[in-house]
């Protein structure tokens, strides 16, 4: 399937670990214990380039999956035409051309599951449906100094996020509702090391994935991996 993208953005790398069972207990650091562990097809730390001396001067080179105004789209595929798609949008400054490693770096996103099978308008019933139970993002730095440190993390049951109104399970919140799927307005980076030049986010996502539409019996856990590069800029003088 053709991946869907915001205007200008670039699709970062995607992963898919299917798993036993909802992680619902899963920490950071079992989070870092799974990216490590997929190294091999997906490095997330850039190699800082040979540079002139201009190239010193501005800074090395990162691939950020940023566009300039912050902002891309990220699809992964966890059935045949079923797609779960993580937005991720710059909030303040909405440039990130202005994400300094002093300023703070606020960004918002949202999860949604698309079923290409049926129309968008199709009842519940016919679609497959989608639960999330978990959402963990962790990151990795890249530095000048060939030093890393993880300054931004973050946790959460999208059930303690959303009103009390919204269609759950034990499975998690139903992302394929009328209501919307999660959508979460602004968290944010704060400082980080001063010869921070890209910081790359890595987001686990546990979800239920229903097989066939309308058949509890065919629900399976899967682990959504998707990374996304955004580079950190000098301030300007």
């Amino acid at each position: 399937m053709t991946p869907r993208r915001l205007p200008g953005a670039l699709r970062a790398s995607i992963a898919i670990a299917t798993v036993a069972a909802v992680l619902a207990t899963t920490g950071c650091g079992q989070v870092v214990d799974a990216f490590n562990g997929m190294q091999r097809t997906q490095d997330v730390t850039p190699v800082v380039p040979a540079q002139t001396t201009d190239e010193a001067e501005e800074g090395p080179e990162f691939d950020s999956q940023f566009t300039r105004d912050g902002s891309v789209s990220l699809s992964t595929d966890v059935a045949d035409d079923l797609e779960v798609r993580l937005d991720v949008w710059a909030y303040e400054p909405k440039r990130t051309m202005e994400w300094t490693p002093a300023g703070e770096k606020t960004f918002g996103f949202a999860v949604n599951v698309y079923d290409h099978r049926v129309d968008e308008k199709a009842v519940l019933t016919e679609k497959r449906r989608v639960y999330i139970s978990q959402i963990a993002i962790t990151s990795q730095t890249s530095q000048t100094s060939m030093q890393t440190s993880s300054p931004f993390q973050y946790t959460a049951d999208p059930r303690t996020l959303v009103p009390t109104d919204t269609l759950r399970s034990d499975r998690g919140l139903l992302l394929n509702s009328y209501q919307g799927g999660l959508l979460v307005p602004q968290t944010t980076i704060h400082q980080v090391p001063d010869d921070t030049y890209g910081i790359t986010l890595q987001f686990a996502i546990n979800v239920a994935v229903e097989r066939n539409a309308d058949d509890d019996a065919s629900f399976e856990q899967q682990t959504v991996y998707q990374t996304l590069p955004i580079a950190i800029h000098a301030p300007t003088e």
